[in-house]
C-alpha cells in the first residue's frame, strides 16, 4: 500500500513539473516577443512627457485668466446695470421741477449716487481687465481678437467712469437739472416777492402795522427755496443762488421804497446849504426811514434768515447786507451825511436833533438788522453819520450866544416893533426847552462829552439860554439907541418887554423865573407911560383950557389949527409904527383916547360956544370927535391883522429866511 501511493506521488510530480517547464517555454518565448516593443516605447517616452507638461502648462494659465475673468464680471455687470438706471434718471431730470419739486431733487440725489457708484466700480473692473490683459499677453494663451475685445471693453469702462464728471460740465444732465433748479427758485422768488404798499402805512393804525410787518412768505414756498438752497450748496453752487436772491429780493425792496418818492435822496449837494428849503425833506427822511428799517428791512432780514437759515447766518447776513446796499439804506445815510455837512445854521440844530431821535430810536432795530460782520459798510457809514450830527449840534448849540451877539450890529425895526430875530430866538429857545427836544439835546451834549473824555455836567442847556437872554437884552439897549425919535425908542422897548413879559407859561418863561417875567412887565408899563408922556402930551398944549376965555376967535381958530397940525404930523409918523401884542396895542390906545379925547371934546365945545357967530368956524374943524377917537383906537396895527391872516404862514417864513439869512452873514464874517 505504501509503494502505491509512493509510485503515485511520483506521477504527479512529474506532471506538474512537465507544465511548468511548458509555461517557462511560452513566457520564453513571449520575452523574446516583447523587447523589440519596450525599445519602440522606450523611445517614445521623452516626446509624451514633452507634451504632458505643455498640456500641464496651458491648464494652468487658463486656471489664472479664468480666475480674472470671474473677478471682473462682477463689476462690469454691476456698471452696466448702473449706467442703465443713471440713463433711465437722467430721462427724468428732463421735467421742469416746479410740477413736482422735491421728487426732482429726489431724482437729482439718486443720479449722483449712480452716477457715484459708476465711476468707483468703472475703476474697479478696469483693475481686473489690466490684469486679464497683463495675463493674456504674458501668456500668450490666445489670438489678437481676445486682445482687442479686452482694449475696448477697458476704453467703455474708461469713458463710463468720467461719465460723472461729463454729467456736471455745461450741457451735462446734472448740469442741466442745477439750472433748472436755480431757474425754479428765480421763479418762486418772482411769484412771492411784491413790493410793499408802504404809502398805506402813514394812515394805517398801529394794529394794522404790526400784522404788516410780521407778514412774510407761506410756510410750503420757504421750504422749497431752503431745498434748493442745499440742493445747490451741496453741489458748491450757492454762488449763483445767493446772486440770484440778491438781485430779486434787492429790485423788489427798491420798488417797495420808490412808492415813497425817495427822489430827494439823489439832490445836489449844493442845495444842502439852505437849510430852509430843505426842512420838508429832511422831515420825509425821517419818516421814510423809520418805514424803511421797520418794515422793508425788517422784512428782508427775516427772509434771509428762513431761506438760508440751514446753510448759516453768514450767507443770511451776506446776502441781507447785499439787498439792503443796493435797494437804498446807503442812501439815506448819505443824504443825513450831507445835511450834518452842510453850513451851519441855527434852524439846522433842530432838524439835526429830529435825525438823531429818529436814529436813536432806530438804534434797536439798526443793531439787530445791520449789526453783522457782513454789513460792516453800513454799521461804520451809520456811526460816521451820527458823529457828524452829535459834532454838528453841539457845534451849533455852543455858538448861539456868540451868534446873538453879533446881530448887534443890525439896525432895530422901523416901525419899533419887536425885531425878528427875538420872536425867533425866544420860539427857538421854547423849543430847545420843550419836551420834544431837550432830552434829545441833553442826550447829544452827553454823548459829545463822553467822547471827548470829559465829565458830564448838569445844566448845560439852561445856562446856554440864559446866555443867550443875557445877549438878547444886550442887543435890545443898543438897537434902542439906534432911534432918533426918542418916542419910538419907549415904544420899541415896551413893545420887547411885553414881548418877554408874555413869555410866561412858556418853557423858556418859567426856566427864567418869576422875577425876570415881573422885571419886563415893570420895564413893559415903564416905557409905555414914557411913550405915552414924550409922544403925546405936548400935543395937547394947543388944547390948554388957561386963558380960553380972553382968546379972540381968530386966536381959537389957530390953537386949532395949531393941534390938526401936530395931530396930523404925529399920526402920520406913528401910522406905521407898530405895537405887536394886541391887548397892549388896545390898552395904550385906550389910554390915548382918555388923555386926547375929552381935552379935544372940552375944546370943541368951548371953541362952538365962542366963535358961533361966525359961519365960517365950522371949516376949521377937522375932525369930529368921533373921527379922532377911530383913529386914535386904529393906531398901531400890525400889517398881518390889515390884510388878514391868510398870509401867517409866508410871515413867518420870512422871519426864518430873514434870521437864517442874518446868521449865514455872520458865520461867512467869522
Amino acid at each position: 500500500m505504501a509503494v502505491v501511493e509512493s509510485i503515485e506521488n511520483l506521477v504527479s510530480a512529474r506532471q506538474l513539473l512537465q507544465t511548468s517547464l511548458e509555461k517557462s517555454r511560452t513566457l520564453a518565448s513571449a520575452l523574446d516577443k516583447m523587447g523589440p516593443r519596450l525599445e519602440e516605447i522606450n523611445q517614445r517616452l521623452p516626446s509624451l512627457e514633452a507634451a504632458a507638461r505643455s498640456i500641464s502648462i496651458q491648464q494652468c494659465a487658463f486656471s489664472r485668466i479664468r480666475d480674472h475673468v470671474d473677478r471682473a464680471i462682477g463689476p462690469a455687470v454691476a456698471v452696466l446695470k448702473v449706467f442703465d438706471t443713471a440713463r433711465e434718471l437722467e430721462k427724468s431730470l428732463l421735467s421742469d421741477p416746479c410740477s413736482d419739486l422735491f421728487d426732482y431733487l429726489s431724482v437729482m440725489n439718486l443720479l449722483e449716487e449712480a452716477l457715484k457708484f459708476l465711476s468707483d466700480n468703472c475703476e474697479l473692473a478696469m483693475k481686473w481687465l489690466e490684469g486679464i490683459f497683463e495675463c493674456v499677453e504674458d501668456n500668450a494663451v490666445t489670438n489678437d481678437w481676445c486682445l482687442l475685445n479686452v482694449k475696448k471693453s477697458l476704453r467703455i469702462l474708461q469713458e463710463l467712469q468720467v461719465y460723472e464728471e461729463c454729467a456736471r460740465l455745461e450741457g451735462g444732465a446734472l448740469s442741466a437739472a442745477f439750472r433748472k433748479l436755480e431757474i425754479e427758485f428765480k421763479r418762486l422768488l418772482l411769484e412771492n416777492s411784491v413790493p410793499l404798499a408802504l404809502d398805506s402805512l402813514a394812515t394805517s393804525t398801529a394794529e394794522q402795522a404790526s400784522v404788516f410787518a410780521s407778514s412774510s412768505w407761506p410756510v410750503p414756498v420757504i421750504q422749497k427755496l431752503q431745498a434748493i438752497v442745499q440742493r445747490l450748496n451741496s453741489d458748491n453752487q450757492l454762488e449763483s443762488c445767493m446772486s440770484v436772491y440778491v438781485d430779486v429780493q434787492s429790485s423788489n425792496a427798491k420798488h417797495s421804497l420808490q412808492a415813497l418818492g425817495l427822489d430827494y435822496l439823489e439832490m445836489s449837494i449844493t442845495k444842502f446849504d439852505d437849510v430852509q428849503s430843505i426842512e420838508g425833506y429832511i422831515d420825509q427822511w425821517s419818516k421814510h426811514l423809520e418805514l424803511a428799517v421797520k418794515h422793508v428791512y425788517e422784512l428782508e432780514h427775516r427772509l434771509c434768515n428762513d431761506v438760508f437759515k440751514k446753510i448759516g447766518s453768514e450767507v443770511a447776513m451776506g446776502c441781507f447786507s447785499k439787498i439792503a446796499s443796493q435797494s437804498g439804506i446807503l442812501a439815506f445815510l448819505r443824504f443825513g451825511k450831507h445835511v450834518a455837512e452842510s453850513k451851519k445854521d441855527p434852524i439846522k440844530l433842530l432838524k439835526l436833533l429830529d435825525m438823531f431821535a429818529s436814529l436813536n430810536n432806530l438804534r434797536f432795530d439798526f443793531n439787530r438788522l445791520f449789526g453783522g460782520e457782513g454789513c460792516i459798510k453800513i454799521k461804520n457809514q451809520t456811526r460816521d453819520l451820527i458823529r457828524k450830527i452829535v459834532d454838528g449840534a453841539c457845534e451849533i448849540f455852543w455858538e448861539l450866544p456868540l451868534q446873538v451877539e453879533l446881530q448887534r450890529r443890525s439896525s432895530p425895526p422901523s416901525d419899533g416893533s419887536v425885531p425878528k430875530l427875538i420872536s425867533f430866538v425866544t420860539c427857538y429857545c421854547n423849543q430847545l426847552l420843550g419836551d420834544d427836544y431837550r432830552p434829545i439835546l441833553t442826550q447829544v451834549l452827553v454823548i459829545h462829552q463822553s467822547w471827548k473824555q470829559e465829565k458830564s455836567q448838569e445844566g448845560l442847556i439852561p445856562n446856554q439860554v440864559h446866555d443867550i437872554m443875557k445877549e438878547i437884552g444886550l442887543n435890545l439897549d443898543g438897537w434902542s439907541k439906534a432911534y432918533e425919535d426918542i418916542s419910538l425908542s419907549y415904544l420899541f422897548m415896551m413893545n420887547n418887554h411885553c414881548h418877554f413879559r408874555n413869555l410866561k407859561g412858556t418853557k423858556l418863561g418859567d426856566m427864567m423865573g418869576d422875577s425876570w417875567l415881573t422885571a419886563h412887565e415893570q420895564y413893559r408899563d415903564f416905557y409905555a407911560v414914557l411913550y405915552l408922556k414924550k409922544s403925546w402930551q405936548s400935543l395937547l398944549a394947543p388944547l390948554s383950557q388957561k386963558g380960553l376965555t380972553s382968546l379972540s376967535g381968530e386966536d381959537l381958530v389957530e390953537r386949532l389949527t395949531t393941534f390938526n397940525d401936530a395931530f396930523d404930523d404925529c399920526y402920520k409918523k406913528q401910522s406905521n409904527w407898530i405895537i405887536c401884542n394886541e391887548i397892549l396895542r388896545e390898552k395904550v390906545c385906550k389910554h390915548l383916547v382918555q388923555a386926547i379925547i375929552p381935552v379935544y371934546m372940552c375944546y370943541l365945545q368951548n371953541f362952538s360956544l365962542l366963535v358961533e357967530q361966525d359961519a365960517n368956524a365950522g371949516k376949521y374943524v377937522k375932525y369930529s370927535v368921533q373921527n379922532l377917537e377911530k383913529m386914535l383906537s386904529s393906531l398901531f396895527q400890525q400889517k398881518l391883522r390889515r390884510y388878514g391872516s391868510i398870509k401867517q404862514a409866508h410871515w413867518i417864513g420870512k422871519i426864518k429866511n430873514f434870521v437864517t439869512n442874518q446868521f449865514h452873514l455872520t458865520v461867512t464874517a467869522i
